[in-house]
């Protein structure tokens, strides 16, 4: 009878253990695959455990052994929740709906605690009465003390990475202004944020220091930014004057955005300059480099063409020096150049070197317009160094016609009937322009009226030629007609141009 009622027990046993092992396998399984909760190894291990101590419960077996299997299953549904962790609330909450990236490391930090509080609970409640287990976690809290003062930099790195994570003033991609460098963000980890600036210098800054200094993100809310630097210009020029020229030269440079506009403002009055800040606008900080080059390459420019002096400071001595040989090198080659033109072909030298002397040479950089299609004009250049581009605009694109370089003449049709600009010349290098102006060639031709027909004959037959109509004027009275009507009407836009 004994003996029946063993045998039954053991049956009810390894039953319930059968049943309690595959309920749970089959709950992980459910979950696993439903939710894509990473059970593993440690899951099969938690069901064994679990259906031991059912098994064992219901067999009556020793408490001391017992409580063992109990520890166990403790320590081992850890991996549960942890895996349940990582699944519902790293994965979908923070990165799925948050779209916050948690660090691995920090992960295992957490996963490490929630052991480590089983491990506690276990250690103090189910074997209570162990002398020298009590001692063990009075040893353990001691040495925890210990490692928290010694790892405190570590958990404030990561709990700043954690304050950086869910904040987001910056993310991967964005530039930021920290102290005083300017560098873009390459990793955002849980113990620091990497940059790299544009000279290609890495910096590792810690999350718990980066999160007490005032960060600037040039990319937030959007890549555009203004970028401001100062200027002193002589005193002896007018500031409306500076102002129009700096915000010339800044808005054509590279990467400067046309919107929002280029802005200048007097700032100062300093000792030997006034002082100007120039603001202006560009994208993504990546191409600042480039950006700064372009913007004080123009300025230069465009203050040399102007005769704007950048003042030397005030203890500078600086002897003005008689103009060098190549400038009057330049001059006679000017003079030589008209000499051949054949619409300067009817003025004497005296009216050459009239023509020469109230010119100005004027510097462009690699890339500037000399003249723009369409704008007014009231003057005409003589490229004595470097070569340029000519272009026309044509269903809004640009096209190339011709090319320039030294000795080559442009703008006169602009000079001699105030049409607009037909073209577009650019600088291809560093180019030597001399332009000569309106009020010197009205001088010359009020000093010979003779020049005006010989002028208006010339301009007809270029207007003929570039309409394709001249062949043979003694043979065809139309085309002679024609060419006396062009003539007749460069005549008089002379005489009204010129005021003659």
């Amino acid at each position: 009878m004994f003996g029946l009622i063993n045998t039954e027990r053991s049956v009810e046993t390894f039953a319930a253990f059968i049943v309690v092992f595959l309920v749970t396998l089959s709950v992980g399984r459910l979950l696993k695959r439903r939710a894509g909760v990473p059970f593993g190894i440690f899951f099969q291990l938690f069901a064994l455990a679990v259906a031991t101590y059912a098994s064992a419960w219901i067999y009556g077996m020793d408490f001391r052994w017992r409580n063992h299997v109990g520890a166990a299953v403790i320590l081992l549904s850890t991996a549960v929740v942890i895996a349940l962790m990582d699944r519902y609330l790293w994965d979908l909450y923070f990165e799925k709906r948050r779209q916050i990236a948690i660090p691995k490391f920090l992960r295992e930090i957490v996963a490490l605690l929630i052991f480590l509080v089983a491990l506690l609970l276990v250690l103090s409640i189910g074997y209570h009465a162990e002398r020298e287990l009590r001692g063990l976690l009075a040893t353990s809290g001691a040495a925890a003390i210990v490692l928290a003062f010694a790892t405190q930099n570590l958990l404030g790195g990561v709990i700043a990475g954690m304050a950086v994570q869910i904040n987001k003033p910056y993310k991967v991609g964005d530039w930021l202004h920290v102290g005083d460098h300017f560098a873009e963000v390459m990793e955002i980890n849980w113990r620091s944020t990497r940059l790299r600036t544009n000279d290609d210098i890495n910096l590792d800054i810690p999350n718990n220091e980066i999160v007490r200094t005032t960060i600037i993100n040039l990319h937030y809310p959007t890549e555009v930014h203004a970028m401001r630097f100062r200027l002193g210009i002589d005193y002896n020029v007018p500031p409306n004057q500076v102002k129009d020229a700096l915000t010339r030269a800044v808005q054509s440079a590279k990467n400067v955005l046309r919107d929002p506009p280029v802005k200048v403002f007097l700032v100062d009055f300093a000792e030997s300059a006034v002082t100007y800040e120039i603001k202006y606008y560009m994208g993504n900080h990546a191409r600042f480099n480039e950006t700064n080059d372009s913007v004080r390459t123009n300025v230069w420019y465009e203050l040399k063409r102007q005769r704007i002096n950048i003042p030397f400071p005030i203890r500078t001595l600086q002897i003005p020096r008689r103009p060098t040989k190549s400038g009057e090198g330049g001059q006679e080659g000017a003079r030589q150049i008209l000499r051949e033109d054949r619409i300067f072909g009817c003025l004497s030298d005296e009216h050459l070197e009239s023509l020469v002397k109230e010119a100005r040479v004027n510097h462009f950089g690699r890339g500037e317009n000399v003249i723009v299609e369409g704008d007014e004009g009231d003057s005409m250049f003589i490229l004595l160094r470097g070569d340029a581009s000519v272009s026309v605009s044509k269903n809004g694109t640009s096209i190339d016609v011709a090319s320039l370089s030294e000795g080559d003449c442009f703008g006169e049709m602009s000079l001699l009937t105030g049409e607009r600009r037909t073209a577009t010349v650019r600088a291809n290098a560093d180019c030597e322009v001399m332009e000569i102006f309106k009020t010197s060639m009205a001088a010359v031709l009020r000093d010979a009226p003779e020049c005006v027909t010989q002028l208006s004959e010339l301009l007809a037959t270029r207007k003929m030629e570039t309409e394709g109509l001249l062949k043979n004027l003694e043979q065809d009275d139309t085309e002679a007609s024609k060419a006396q009507e062009y003539s007749a009407t460069f005549l008089s836009r002379l005489r009204s141009v010129f005021e003659l």
